[in-house]
């Protein structure tokens, strides 16, 4: 038996492998070690294997609340789409007074009535993140405006929109309705 493979310390250790051969301690001295080589490596397997568990569950989470703020953030798109048309149908309203009805006492407070309720719906818009998309004057931007007619001009450059026919609207970062657009075209 060579010095570095006898036990040291326990004499009852030493007394039990005091009549075995060297070549056989060698040998299970050699078994053992593979054997242990092969455990640290199982160890190592282990530990990188949870590793990899332990960051697809982080991703995991992140993405479900990623997933979540979206549904909270986008959850009024189907009402706010249905409300949209109550707001339309108040600027129509609007817009369709004659200025003679404006200054007439009676219609006063009529009109006053439906000027604040358009401005209570632009005020809920504004809190649920709800912006109108801009729109004449700039260039048509297909992600934002839906061309519905061209209409010839000398004065504007190609591909500018000229008149909005229908107010789009932009929920947070998302389209909730494009803006209905006439664009300029050269003129014939």
């Amino acid at each position: 038996m060579s010095d570095d493979t006898k036990p040291h310390g326990d004499p009852a250790v030493e007394a039990e492998l005091a009549g075995v051969p060297d070549e056989l301690l060698d040998k299970e001295t050699d078994k053992l070690g593979e054997a242990l080589d092969r455990l640290r490596d199982d160890l190592e397997a282990a530990r990188q294997e949870v590793l990899y568990a332990k960051a697809e569950t982080q991703n995991v989470r992140r993405r479900l609340e990623k997933d979540i703020a979206d549904a909270r953030t986008y959850a009024a798109t189907g009402f706010a789409r249905d409300i949209l048309s109550v707001s339309d149908n108040l600027t129509r309203a609007l817009t369709a007074v004659p200025q003679d009805l404006r200054e007439d006492e009676r219609m006063k407070s009529f009109i006053a009535g439906i000027e604040a309720t358009a401005r209570e719906i632009d005020k809920v818009f504004g809190l649920h993140s709800i912006s109108r998309i801009a729109a004449v004057g700039l260039p048509l931007d297909p992600n934002q405006h839906q061309a519905m007619l061209e209409v010839p001009s000398a004065d504007a450059e190609p591909g500018t929109v000229l008149q909005e026919l229908q107010a789009g609207y932009m929920i947070k970062d998302r389209l909730l309705r494009p803006a209905m657009v006439a664009v300029a075209r050269k003129p014939d």
